[in-house]
């Protein structure tokens, strides 16, 4: 292998690179309500969104539905929901609130800069329904 043949390489992958990131590929990042709520949707069959309230990271939302509230956290390049049960289990911390999901696997969610009062009112909405 020469000098050439290196280079060329490199600057291949540098523009693979470049046109995966132009098309955000991979990109699991929970911008705002709407993506959480479409993303919710489209993991649950037969949920419906109504509200949602996203970690300030983008790395996990909670979103409340006609028949529940759903858990969405970023996992690699794609997210991962499920359904919860109700009351939730949720512990605050100076980073936000965690919420327990209780399935080993899938672990807690940190929602990173909310507070533990709008989890508490995206609850009680469900019960008012």
């Amino acid at each position: 292998m020469n000098w050439t043949q290196l280079a060329g390489s490199a600057a291949a992958v540098a523009v693979l690179v470049w046109i995966a990131w132009l098309l955000k590929l991979g990109e699991s990042r929970i911008a705002d309500e709407a993506t959480a709520k479409r993303m919710a949707e489209d993991a649950l069959s037969g949920f419906t969104a109504r509200e949602a309230l996203v970690g300030t990271n983008g790395a996990a939302a909670l979103v409340l539905g006609t028949d529940g509230i759903a858990v969405v956290k970023r996992h690699g390049a794609r997210v991962a929901v499920r359904r919860l049960g109700r009351p939730l289990w949720k512990r605050a911390s100076p980073e936000g609130v965690t919420i327990e999901t209780g399935e080993r696997m899938f672990g807690p969610v940190l929602l990173f800069g909310v507070l533990p009062e709008d989890v508490t009112g995206l609850e009680a909405q469900l019960t008012l329904m």
